[in-house]
């Protein structure tokens, strides 16, 4: 009986010493990846039909289905996959090594002696990708899983038995991929019978003649395929990169059904089975420089480049409008509530529920990053070398989260001590965590990490009621960390609501936003105060700086509409370099378009979904998550009355909050930076998560216990 294999070591002719070659890197020379992959096919025999190897492997699929088994078949440098089922199992090459030991006791030694060739009809494999434009990458936070990005947009989420399974898989995924790399060092266009063939490896050989660095080689290589791709951006030429390994997660290569693989002889193309649950990858091109360019000035969408995490949702299908009214609303004065209240905190009045918005203010955090591809754009300039267009993405993202506000004079719900609010947006690339930590002051932490970034921060409103306005001041700093050490902050500026009176009523924002950078560059954006004789309001007007004060580039806009940037004439050429931008204006961001279903709440498309709850996602969500609040959930259903009723419940329950933080009451997920001042994510929210394990954690919406003054938060 076969024994499961471990590691490389188990595949046939390889050895240890072989597996130590075939671990490719970015920094490899083309000579060294040469050598290493004559090494390889040296000592395999069998090299010319490919490394083969099977085995079964968790798919996720949907919500509905989860994780499946499904077998996998890799060869030819293709990855294909089936159904649990006898006779697909045996359509397994007679000489590919099995992984894993449920795959042996699934697929023991009596049937492999099968012949492949005797079964009556090979079936079509529910998915099928070729490895030449796949890219397998481990998951961090668990050692069983791992993705492989297929070249269109899909994302193929597996798991293996064990972390040795995956590491055998991972490792013979990657040394197929660059023997194919190998064997076809080229660039290519896939849209015409006779291809542009363009390499760079007489490029990259000259350079390292002159004694150039790996960094000064690989950014030579970024300029030559982002000015070639643009200069025959009409002939859409698909410039793939030879010489590195090819990050294909997101759309560089035009998606093609299964009738037309054979125009594509060798290069076979990605497709997915319907059956297996995901929507059909749709026909796609984008060339380089579109991916990283911002849209120009007629474009009246921007569908920019992004990420995304390696998150277990494949295809989410997100609600567009609020559920119809229970019962017709009744309007309320607010100056009748407020006359009495002049010069008061706001949080600490108790309004009526006619004056809110289904939604918290831990889910008005996840707001900001409704235009979270700008920090995706931001990470793949900083990459290229471009700080300043790096600095100029961080501004218009720090801008854009005061979009939402357009419109929208109805109070969020004030959380209770220690609400949630978890949020996971695959299609974003985003996954996003916030608390109540403090109830006195009142103190919100969110902590959210995207493809190349993470950004965290607390917010302490502090609020006052001056007869016809209401000021909002935030107390809190903003984090912005890239992967690569680059880190930004910024606070927000002050936020006013008018004609509490008389007139209607509407919001501004107005200050100074600085936003400062670790490294060379920081910007500084002012909101103008918005007057009565102000004829074109809500502008915004920054420069950047770099850390000597010279001004390199100017932004301006207005926060509820678009902004533009230019390039300062004067600023270093190589700062701008590969960003094809002169000094006009260019624009940066644009506020998309509002929803097609408003209620006097206007929410925007991606508000709307925040407090979306599921019978899938309700089994997955702690008791303290926002989207179980009653008195919210009864607004949302527009049933008035007993959202007041639940309303004035949790409020009598939360007056006994201060009392539970002196007896030294703590936050469950975020701590105090002794450092920063900052509250902090402390970890292991999505492990819980993923475990069903919320025991810790209390249901703080429920009943009060009879004839009991304190609430079980502190039990």
């Amino acid at each position: 009986m076969e024994t499961s294999t471990a590691s490389f070591r188990s595949l046939g002719s390889f050895s240890s010493d072989r597996i130590d070659s075939a671990r490719f890197s970015r920094s490899n020379t083309i000579a060294a990846d040469e050598y290493r992959l004559g090494e390889i096919i040296e000592n395999n025999n069998n090299y010319d039909n490919g490394i083969t190897i099977s085995g079964m492997l968790y798919k996720w699929v949907n919500y509905a289905q989860g994780w499946r088994p499904r077998w996998f078949i890799l060869e030819d440098g293709v990855l294909s996959y089936y159904k649990m089922e006898t006779h697909n199992l045996l359509l397994t090459p007679s000489a590919a090594k099995i992984v894993g030991q449920e795959s042996l006791r699934r697929f023991p030694a009596d049937i492999r002696c099968t012949s492949r060739q005797s079964q009556p009809q090979p079936e079509q494999p529910l998915g099928q990708f070729h490895l030449r434009v796949c890219t397998a990458r481990e998951n961090k936070s668990d050692g069983k899983r791992f993705c492989v990005y297929t070249g269109t947009k899909k994302k193929i989420h597996l798991k293996a038995e064990n972390k040795e399974d995956r590491a055998t898989w991972l490792e013979a995924l990657q040394v197929v991929k660059n023997s194919t790399i190998h064997n076809s060092n080229t660039f290519f266009s896939p849209r015409s019978s006779s291809s542009v063939v363009v390499t760079t490896h007489r490029l990259r050989q000259r350079l390292l003649e002159e004694g150039l660095t790996e960094a000064a080689i690989q950014d030579s290589e970024d300029i030559m395929r982002t000015e070639l791709s643009h200069v025959l951006n009409n002939n859409h030429l698909h410039v793939l990169d030879t010489t590195e390994d090819i990050d294909l997660q997101n759309p560089h290569i035009k998606s093609k059904s299964q009738n037309s693989r054979d125009d594509a002889n060798s290069y076979r193309t990605t497709y997915d089975n319907n059956s297996e649950g995901s929507v059909s990858d749709r026909d796609a091109f984008f060339d380089t420089f579109d991916i990283l360019s911002t849209c120009s000035e007629s474009s009246t969408g921007f569908q920019p480049y992004r990420f995304g995490l390696d998150l277990e949702h494949e295809d989410v299908s997100r609600r567009k409008k609020l559920p119809d009214p229970v019962e017709k609303d009744k309007g309320v004065s607010l100056w009748s509530i407020i006359k009495d209240n002049i010069g008061k905190d706001l949080t600490r009045i108790c309004l009526p529920v006619y004056f809110n918005e289904p939604l918290s203010s831990l889910q008005k955090c996840l707001e900001d990053l409704e235009y979270s591809y700008l920090l995706d754009q931001a990470y793949a300039w900083g990459k290229m070398g471009n700080n300043v267009m790096r600095m100029i993405c961080v501004a218009a993202f720090a801008v854009s989260g005061y979009a939402c506000t357009d419109g929208r004079t109805c109070k969020p719900f004030n959380p209770l001590l220690g609400e949630t609010y978890e949020a996971l947006y695959p299609e974003k690339g985003i996954r996003f965590i916030s608390e109540k930590v403090s109830h006195h002051p009142m103190i919100l932490a969110c902590h959210c990490e995207g493809r190349g970034w993470t950004i965290w921060g607390d917010s302490n409103l502090k609020s006052k009621f001056w007869g016809r306005s209401i000021h909002l001041d935030p107390v809190g700093v903003i984090t912005l960390q890239f992967d690569d050490g680059d880190v930004f902050q910024w606070s927000k500026v002050t936020t006013a609501i008018y004609n509490l009176i008389l007139g209607k009523l509407y919001c501004d924002h107005y200050g100074t936003m600085r936003i400062k950078g670790n490294r060379d560059y920081s910007c500084m954006l002012k909101f103008k105060e918005q007057s009565i004789i102000e004829r074109n309001p809500h502008q915004v007007r920054g420069v950047v700086e770099d850390k000597e004060g010279k001004k390199v580039a100017t932004v301006y806009g207005k926060w509820n509409e678009s902004l533009q940037y230019e390039i300062l004439e004067n600023s270093s050429k190589g700062e701008v370099e590969g960003s094809n931008e002169s000094s006009k204006s260019h624009l940066i961001w644009k506020k998309s378009e509002p929803s097609e279903y408003q209620t006097r709440y206007n929410l925007t498309k991606f508000a709307i979904t925040l407090n979306e709850i599921t019978p899938e996602l309700k089994e997955k969500l702690p008791p303290t998550d926002s989207r179980l609040r009653p008195d919210q959930r009864c607004l949302e259903n527009g049933e008035y009355e007993k959202a007041n009723a639940e309303k004035l419940r949790l409020e009598q329950r939360q007056r006994q909050a201060r009392k539970v933080q002196e007896k030294g009451w703590k936050p469950r997920w975020f701590a105090m930076d002794k450092n920063s001042h900052t509250y902090c994510y402390v970890g292991g929210y999505w492990e819980a998560r993923e475990k069903g394990n919320w025991e810790a954690c209390h249901d703080i919406f429920g009943q009060l216990p009879t004839n009991d003054t304190d609430t079980d938060i502190d039990k």
